[in-house]
Formats: C-alpha cells, sequence, structure tokens
C-alpha cells in the first residue's frame, strides 16, 4: 500500500459476494479476501466455516480516498447486504457471515458510527452491524481471491454474486469504473 491509498475491512457474509462488486469501483485498486474479528491465529477457510475461530469473512479494500471517500464505501457496503439480520446472509449462516466494520483508525470508526445512526430509519428492524477496530486480517486462501471472476458459473456466484454486481452497476453507475 502507498501513502495516497487506505484500506477498508468489511464483512457482510460472504466474501465472494463482496469482493466482486467492490472491485468494480473507480478508485478501488485492490480487494482481498480473508478474515477477521477472531481469537484463533492464521485461521483456514475450514476453521472459520466450522464457527470455531470467532472470525468473520470479510474483504479488504485498497483504495484511493481521493478517488473514492469512505462513506462511499460504507454506502456500497450497506447496499450489498442486509445489516438487520444476526450471523446471517442469504443461505450463509454462522457468525462468519455476521455484519461488521472493522476500522483502522477513529475516523473510520467515527464515519461508521455515523453512517449506521444515519440509515437506522431506513429499517424496519435495528441494525446488528458491529463497529470494532480491527485486530489482524488474515488473507484467503488464493483460490478464493477474484472468486468471481475465476467461476462465474458456478451455481453460488449466479445465484449470490451476479445480482450484487448488478446492483452495485445499476444503483452506483457514477462510481463503477469505466473499464469494467
Amino acid at each position: 500500500m502507498t501513502d495516497d491509498h487506505a484500506l477498508a475491512t468489511l464483512a457482510g457474509g460472504c466474501f465472494w459476494c463482496l469482493e466482486a462488486p467492490f472491485q468494480e469501483l473507480r478508485g478501488v485498486h485492490e480487494v482481498t479476501s480473508g478474515y477477521a474479528g477472531g481469537d484463533t491465529p492464521d485461521p483456514t477457510y475450514e476453521a472459520v466455516c466450522s464457527g470455531s475461530t470467532g472470525h468473520a469473512e470479510v474483504v479488504q479494500i485498497e483504495y484511493d480516498p481521493d478517488r473514492l471517500s469512505y462513506a462511499d464505501l460504507l454506502a456500497v457496503f450497506f447496499a450489498l447486504h442486509n445489516p438487520t439480520t444476526k450471523d446471517r446472509q442469504g443461505p450463509d449462516v454462522g457468525s462468519q457471515y455476521r455484519s461488521a466494520i472493522f476500522t483502522h483508525d477513529d475516523d473510520q470508526r467515527e464515519v461508521a458510527e455515523a453512517t449506521v445512526e444515519r440509515l437506522a430509519a431506513d429499517y424496519d428492524d435495528p441494525i446488528v452491524t458491529e463497529i470494532e477496530p480491527l485486530e489482524t486480517f488474515y488473507p484467503a486462501e488464493d483460490y478464493h481471491q477474484d472468486y468471481y471472476a475465476n467461476n462465474p458459473q458456478r451455481a453460488y456466484c449466479q445465484m449470490q454474486v451476479r445480482p450484487k454486481l448488478q446492483k452495485v452497476r445499476e444503483q452506483f453507475a457514477a462510481q463503477v469504473a469505466e473499464d469494467r
């Protein structure tokens, strides 16, 4: 990461469902699927899926804050998942699929808290998105990286990821990179 780039780490269900849509955005340099928020060092996908590590599936987004603000990233994040369901997104159930924002500094925490407060009235149920400082990010195994790009015909990608890509392309068209 260079000085003109920032990081955001977000959990909103399966990391494949967040990775591909965030890769669409202008100002995003890299999106890495991984794990955060747990107690087990160097967790594996299998261990995280067991629900025993405390980790959530996350994406870590390297972006240019001069082209895309943290608040803009959070707007996309909240559009891509249901922040009112505890430990569940679509067909994925377990604490590893929780809604969480792992902040990198106090400014991110303040923006995240203000965003949740502002959005609360838009939902019938309370927002359960956790906001906590990022302690450690563990990149997921290589086969999880660029998963949709490498597996677009898989049923999960068709049923879960593709609609999220379409949503970003339609709802955030002004922020979608032209070369995507």
